[in-house]
C-alpha cells in the first residue's frame, strides 16, 4: 500500500485572494489601526502617524528581506536589543619581539608567585595535582 507523502509544508495556504491568513491580518489590522487615528486625530495632525502605521504595515505584508518574512527579522532584531551581549577583549600585538614579550611575562609571573610566598616545585605540583584527581577512600570512611 503506497501513501501519499505531503509536499511543500512550508507553504501558506491562500486564503483571502492572493493574501495568506497571516498577511492579511497585517493589512486589515493597520487600515484598521489607520481608520482609529485619522477618526482620533484628524487629517492633518495624522498623517505622520498614518503613514508609519500604514507603512510597518504594508512592510509586513509585502517585504521580503533574503526570501524570509519581515517579522523574522524584527524579532531577531529584539531579541539582539534584549539578550545579554558578550564582549571580549584581545590584547593588540605589541611592536616587541616575541621573546621579549615571554621574558616579560616570564618576569610577572615570577613577581606574582614571590609576592604570594609560594613556590611549587615540578614535584609538589604532581602529588597536588594527584591527590585532586584521586578520592582517598580510606580518609572518608571514617566520617
Amino acid at each position: 500500500m503506497q501513501f501519499k507523502v505531503p509536499q511543500f509544508l512550508d507553504i501558506e495556504d491562500k486564503i483571502f485572494g492572493p493574501f495568506t491568513f497571516r498577511e492579511f491580518v497585517y493589512l486589515a489590522g493597520g487600515a484598521g489601526l489607520c481608520f482609529i487615528l485619522y477618526r482620533l486625530l484628524g487629517l492633518f495632525l495624522g498623517v505622520m502617524p498614518i503613514l508609519a502605521v500604514a507603512g510597518f504595515s504594508l512592510a509586513l505584508t509585502f517585504y521580503k528581506p533574503n526570501n524570509k518574512p519581515f517579522i523574522n527579522m524584527l524579532e531577531a532584531g529584539a531579541k539582539y536589543i534584549i539578550q545579554n551581549k558578550l564582549y571580549i577583549w584581545k590584547r593588540r600585538k605589541s611592536r616587541m619581539s616575541d621573546k621579549q614579550q615571554n621574558k616579560i611575562v616570564d618576569e610577572e609571573k615570577e613577581k606574582a608567585i614571590s609576592e604570594r610566598g609560594v613556590k611549587l616545585s615540578g614535584n609538589k605540583l604532581r602529588d597536588l595535582a594527584w591527590s585532586l584527581d584521586v578520592l582517598d577512600l580510606s580518609k572518608h570512611a571514617d566520617t
